[in-house]
């Protein structure tokens, strides 16, 4: 994973409202682009700062889908590392997660949504680090009977650092979307871990084949 950039946070970006996606910081995100709206909110932020919002919808949002349906108004934004123009005006692109914010508005005239927003920093003291360096072999531990029980052989690898580890397992395991929302909104990544950790502990608990896991892991 690259280290997290200094870039701060713009007032107003483009956001990116789907169904079953959140994005954490600094883990990267594939992306396929198809509908106008967002063909054009690519084609302006590679014509500028290259900053995407991801937000989460709310349920029961089909119905307003064309429109502005409500979102979480906790999301990420991304940095787009990784653009493919394809002859039809989609786009494949990759993000990066590079800091959460709060939503406080949107702007109109635009076909797709504008949002100011507020940055929230996600800031761990030394003693937090030394508490989730300790919680690290915790969710190794999960992590390794859950793949087990796939009968798969994933592996971590311990170049990656504590902080991207919980951001990359919080966005690739196989969580719902509330769920994903949730380790989002917790107040840092300490809280994250802890909160992972419990949600991990409990599809242990459940019976054999029943946990939902992806392999998709950081390596």
């Amino acid at each position: 994973m690259i280290g997290e950039s200094a870039m701060p946070l713009p007032a107003t970006i483009p956001i990116f409202p789907l169904p079953n996606v959140v994005l954490f910081p600094n883990v990267f995100l594939p992306l396929h682009i198809f509908e106008p709206r967002y063909r054009a909110m690519v084609r302006d932020a590679l014509a500028s700062d290259r900053i995407i919002g991801m937000v989460l919808l709310r349920p029961g949002f089909e119905s307003e889908y064309a429109g502005r349906p409500p979102v979480y108004p906790i999301g990420c934004a991304g940095l787009i590392t990784h653009s493919e123009p394809l002859p039809d005006g989609r786009f494949n692109i990759v993000l990066r997660g590079l800091e959460k914010f709060r939503m406080t508005g949107e702007e109109g005239g635009h076909s797709y949504r504008l949002a100011h927003v507020e940055a929230l920093a996600e800031t761990a003291t030394e003693e937090d680090k030394s508490t989730m360096h300790n919680h690290r072999r915790r969710l190794e531990s999960l992590l390794a009977a859950a793949m087990e029980h796939r009968g798969s052989d994933a592996k971590l690898s311990p170049n990656v650092s504590d902080d991207d580890l919980v951001n990359a397992l919080a966005q690739y395991l196989a969580l719902e979307p509330i769920e994903r929302q949730a380790l989002l909104e917790c107040n840092g990544v300490l809280s994250r871990c802890g909160a992972l950790i419990e949600l991990l502990e409990m599809r242990s608990m459940m019976a054999p084949g029943t946990g939902r896991w992806t392999s998709g892991l950081p390596h």
